[in-house]
């Protein structure tokens, strides 16, 4: 499991994709990460494999043991695969067999599946491309960016890496996100002073959990940080910094937060917990 989920590996997980709004080269990586949640026991994909738009997930259905739901775009402007896709996620919900429901999509229209499945107390994890409205993004426990998947595993037939720039703004009661706005004035920061910003930023956004998290002596574990993180900002991830765990991103920063590790009671395992200088 990633260092920055708590929960127990789930025993039986959905995955849906939507074949409109997914990218067949991530595959591999996209099945890698969702072992870290859990078991799969349902894999669909729905959309027109007819059309040449899907016909990229032709070469990984049989591979990846998914299966296909056919919908013919019988009308210009209506996506069939939406409704057959929610339908059959209510489906299976109600059978009350599963822990989790991974939804593979970068579409808004999804966001009403992921709070009614959250409602009935199911993990909604979440995996997109950048574009995916925060709507979304924020009605799952967890979302993943795509990009990040294909980021360290870039393949002739996969596309650049988009560059990512997480510039949400942290302060002590509230996150909040930058909004467009008619006239932006240009941007004259140096980049230099961009990138100590996002520091200063991120260094904000982890004190605030550590804070949260700790006990009457300052230190927090990991588990309990990562898990606040998550629940103030589900499209959080460390690779947005270059750190492949959160624990890596912390211990890197040793003029911030001070760690240390405990070994467990019964000696098989190290916990490690951190602190603010």
């Amino acid at each position: 499991m990633s260092d920055i989920d708590t929960q127990k590996s789930l025993q039986n997980l959905v995955v849906l994709i939507d074949a409109d709004n997914a990218q067949a080269s991530v595959t591999k990586e996209l099945f890698a990460e969702i072992a870290k949640f859990g078991d799969v026991s349902v894999k669909r994909i729905y959309g027109d494999f007819t059309s040449q738009h899907s016909s990229s997930w032709k070469k990984v259905l049989q591979e990846y043991a998914i299966k296909p739901v056919q919908q013919f775009a019988y009308t210009t402007g209506k996506n069939a695969t939406d409704s057959s896709m929610i339908i059959d996620a209510m489906d299976l919900l109600y059978t009350r067999r599963f822990d989790g429901f991974c939804l593979v999509t970068s579409d808004s229209d999804f966001t009403g599946l992921a709070v009614r499945l959250k409602e009935e107390g199911l993990w909604v994890f979440g995996f997109g491309e950048q574009k995916t409205p925060k709507a979304f993004r924020n009605a799952c426990h967890k979302f993943i960016l795509t990009e990040l998947l294909r980021k360290d595993n870039s393949t002739p037939e996969s596309p650049k890496p988009v560059s990512i720039d997480l510039t949400p703004i942290y302060d002590d009661k509230a996150i909040i996100a930058d909004k467009p706005t008619k006239s932006k004035p240009k941007d004259r920061t140096k980049p230099a002073d961009k990138i100590e910003k996002k520091e200063e930023l991120l260094n904000k956004f982890i004190t605030l959990a550590i804070e949260q998290s700790s006990d009457d002596s300052g230190w927090a574990g990991l588990g309990g940080v990562g898990s606040y993180i998550t629940k103030l900002q589900p499209d959080f991830d460390p690779r947005f910094y270059g750190y492949k765990k959160l624990s890596d991103l912390v211990k890197a920063k040793k003029k911030v937060f001070q760690t240390k590790e405990i070994v467990t009671t019964n000696g098989t395992a190290k916990n490690l917990y951190i602190k603010v200088k």
